[in-house]
């Protein structure tokens, strides 16, 4: 316990001073090849179709994918497509949407909105794989059809809250008709712990993952608050199983890391953080964004600033022994990470820094965030300075360089969908 205490000395006093000075449209010096903030420019929002019960969108956004295949016969108005998420928290099952043109509202009001539109209705795609789990997380990611196939699959991993020392088998794939999904897996992403592989997956671009990651077109991560796998989001490349027997379920696929820091029970002295740190962050999802010659991979979230501890949102501390305070009155009985304030952001990596990993010319803990985005004045449904939870899944169409994030209950309990287009490269 003593380590506990000394850590969250640290992180108080030491490493809300490490935040990266790059903000929005900043260059630190990596030249033209990096995507900047400002090459991101706001589209709108549109709204989620309405459901029933625990087959809706309240609750929902852990998890969203874009896929190309998806309502072929939508119109033709620049956002073409569609996106697979998971709904209401408690049940995780998939619903696929058409992707209606996002409005701007200068009013904040979801009536302004299109909303999308059912394509496939809520399923269970997982079969009786993690029953029971608790405080479900889940990820999910579109890849096209491998030669003589001729349809892409949806990958996915599963996890949840308490999943400490565990190395149990969480990702898998699934056809795209949901009705019969045929789910194939689940297995384990190398030797890494579940903590730093079962919650979002990111789509590598094919011709970096040639290039530094021969046969691994995806990326497994997660980011779990208080540290416990990594003070900073994680980053696993990995080969997915390319038929339902091979390799056979449970076994390790080969994995390689791209992005990893230390653990909250190292020594302190050994520990490599990420810049600006806060037990209390909620990297929520990452994508790999393209737009000719720039790219960048971004984490989408929300970020802890000022003071941290752990405790209630009104400052007080849970101590490590008894005896312990009375717990506040409600809203501040929600016992957990803390930040004196909550923005949400998104923070960019340098693939250029990672293909270094790749080929070993530099440490997992090494890459840092060169810049950030703070895009609250984007969306609806912001409360409070310490509200978390302000923006949740996203993914990303590469072909039209359409970005897709969504806002934690910003419609009643339903997500909203948030778009960005990146700028093309001159």
């Amino acid at each position: 316990m003593w380590l506990l205490r000394l850590l969250r000395v640290f992180h108080i006093a030491t490493l809300v001073l490490l935040w990266p000075a790059a903000r929005a449209g900043d260059n630190q010096g990596g030249g033209a090849r990096r995507l900047q903030p400002g090459d991101l420019v706001y589209q709108g929002a549109f709204r989620l179709p309405d459901g029933a019960d625990m087959a809706s969108w309240e609750w929902s956004g852990d998890a969203l994918a874009y896929c190309p295949e998806g309502d072929p016969s939508g119109p033709d108005d620049g956002y073409p497509g569609s996106l697979f998420g998971t709904g209401h928290d408690q049940e995780q099952l998939i619903s696929e949407i058409s992707i209606p043109v996002p409005v701007i509202s200068k009013n904040k009001d979801v009536s302004e909105l299109n909303t999308a539109k059912t394509l496939q209705p809520f399923r269970n795609i997982r079969g009786k794989e993690f029953e029971g789990f608790e405080m479900v997380r889940c990820g999910l990611a579109y890849l096209p059809p491998a030669p003589g196939e001729k349809s892409g699959r949806l990958h996915w991993c599963w996890g949840q809250h308490m999943q400490e020392s565990q190395f149990g088998a969480t990702h898998g794939w699934c056809e795209l008709n949901l009705a019969d999904p045929k789910p194939a897996g689940p297995w384990r992403i190398g030797k890494f712990q579940n903590y730093l592989t079962n919650d979002y997956l990111l789509v590598i671009p094919p011709d970096w993952a040639a290039a530094h990651t021969p046969g691994m077109p995806l990326a497994a991560g997660r980011f779990r608050e208080g540290g416990q796998a990594a003070m900073g989001p994680s980053i696993i490349a990995y080969r997915p199983a390319a038929t339902r027997d091979q390799p056979a379920a449970g076994s390790a696929l080969e994995a390689l890391p791209l992005l990893q820091y230390s653990r909250v029970d190292e020594p302190p002295e050994e520990q490599r953080v990420m810049k600006g740190y806060h037990h209390s962050d909620e990297w929520a999802d990452g994508v790999w964004l393209t737009a000719g010659r720039k790219s960048a991979v971004v984490f989408v979230g929300t970020k802890g600033q000022g003071k941290c501890w752990y405790g209630f949102a009104n400052g007080v501390v849970w101590p490590d022994e008894p005896p312990y305070p009375p717990i506040p009155p409600a809203p501040n009985d929600d016992r957990g990470w803390w930040s004196t304030g909550f923005v949400g952001q998104m923070i960019f990596y340098d693939p250029e820094d990672l293909a270094a990993v790749a080929h070993g010319r530099r440490k997992p803990y090494e890459p840092q965030p060169y810049a950030v985005l703070d895009i609250d004045r984007h969306l609806f449904n912001l409360t409070s300075k310490q509200q978390k939870h302000h923006a949740r899944a996203a993914t990303f169409d590469a072909a039209r360089g359409l970005l897709y994030v969504l806002e934690f209950r910003a419609d009643g309990d339903k997500c909203l969908v948030h778009v960005w287009k990146v700028k093309p490269d001159a």
